[in-house]
């Protein structure tokens, strides 16, 4: 069987259980007194119990305490996937959407999410779903609307005089009917 891996030896327990009472993080403070209990004499069985974990769980902290001190101990965010879209196809993509489509050429009159998905594809040619396209889209500020369908022939001129106006107030009745004054 292999030997543990060792503690810092610049730590205490003491100091170990101050800097799990002064951190707001709970599972760097789990694994803290786990470590103090290490320092303090304990088995490794013993920290792994006190932490909820396995002994291979105890090890991997004590290597991460070790490599970075208490601050190794805070759970690091993931740096997720890369982007599919570089800066520059994002600007491109946003001129293209600024500019609006061209009938003749791009083959529709308004932008929808498989369009773009596919002018993505033959500008760069990266796959993208509708769901990543949209997703890209809110995320530089633009939002999902559909404009009020326009006749291509509609005469601007005509409009107000077929547009319905409101009474400008609510007038009560001239005389109150007989059964009503009843």
């Amino acid at each position: 069987m292999a030997a543990a891996v060792a503690l810092r030896a610049d730590f205490t327990a003491t100091r170990m259980r101050a800097l799990a009472r002064s951190s707001g993080d709970a599972n760097q403070v789990r694994r803290l007194l786990a470590l103090a209990t290490i320092y303090e004499g304990g088995t490794r069985s013993d920290a792994a119990q006190l932490g909820g974990v396995g002994l291979q769980t105890v090890r991997d902290w004590v290597l991460r305490f070790n490599a970075a001190g208490p601050d190794g101990l805070i759970d690091a965010v993931p740096p997720g996937g890369v982007p599919l879209l570089d800066n520059a196809q994002r600007r491109a993509l946003a001129q293209i959407v600024e500019s609006g489509p061209i009938p003749a050429s791009h083959g529709v009159v308004r932008w929808r999410l498989i369009d773009l998905a596919q002018w993505v594809w033959d500008e760069f040619a990266i796959s993208v779903s509708k769901q990543t396209l949209s997703r890209e889209l809110r995320a530089m500020g633009y939002r999902k609307l559909s404009a009020r369908p326009r006749h291509h022939a509609q005469d601007d001129d005509a409009i107000p005089t077929f547009k319905k106006t409101s009474p400008p107030r609510w007038r009560r009745s001239g005389q109150r009917s007989r059964a009503a004054r009843q």
